[in-house]
């Protein structure tokens, strides 16, 4: 049986203490941090590379973004809606001395432009993922990859779907590429 937990968290109508309750229509989902297992896995998979530019939708407090510097010498760009977040986000990159490297753009996921991206990251739920499509297929170039942790894309045939096993949970993390979706 596959355990997604933020669906059953969401499902029981129950969030961990500091996650974020829905409201403003523009929030795409609670903030739950993604493992760091599972960050390293989905940069892996988008095989992100020197030079790269990693966008983050919803990112909490930059963990992807940062690691896409730190490990993969790929530059960084995280949205996040929440002030809190992003500025905790903006200590960290300055306390690692990232700061040419990454950046945070305090908004709405909705309606930002991602034509920079080479790679676009997302733990959102999958409704969310719905609303984001238009702007992916608007501002993806070909070849720009979307990675999505645990929630697929609605309509989009992913390149792969990796299952990661932690401990006795199966997280599933999904790759499309930009002109190999459909």
């Amino acid at each position: 049986m596959r355990v997604f937990p933020i669906a059953l968290l969401l499902a029981a109508g129950t969030l961990p203490a500091g996650a974020q309750q829905f409201g403003a229509a523009e929030n795409l989902a609670p903030y739950i941090p993604t493992p760091q297992e599972a960050v390293d896995r989905m940069l892996e998979a988008a095989h992100v590379k020197p030079g790269d530019v990693v966008y983050d939708l919803g990112s909490g407090d930059g963990r992807i973004v940062i690691t896409a510097a730190q490990k993969f010498g790929a530059r960084g760009v995280g949205v996040e809606i929440r002030p809190d977040l992003c500025r905790k986000a903006r200590e960290r990159i300055k306390s690692l001395g990232l700061e040419d490297r990454v950046s945070m753009v305090e908004g709405s996921a909705l309606r930002v432009d991602l034509s920079a991206a080479d790679v676009v990251t997302m733990y959102l739920l999958t409704s969310s993922n719905e609303r984001l499509k238009p702007n992916l297929e608007k501002y993806l170039k070909p070849g720009s990859r979307v990675v999505c942790y645990e929630f697929p894309i609605k309509g989009w045939k992913p390149v792969e779907a990796i299952v990661l096993q932690t401990g006795k949970t199966e997280h599933l993390i999904y790759l499309y590429e930009m002109g190999r979706r459909r």
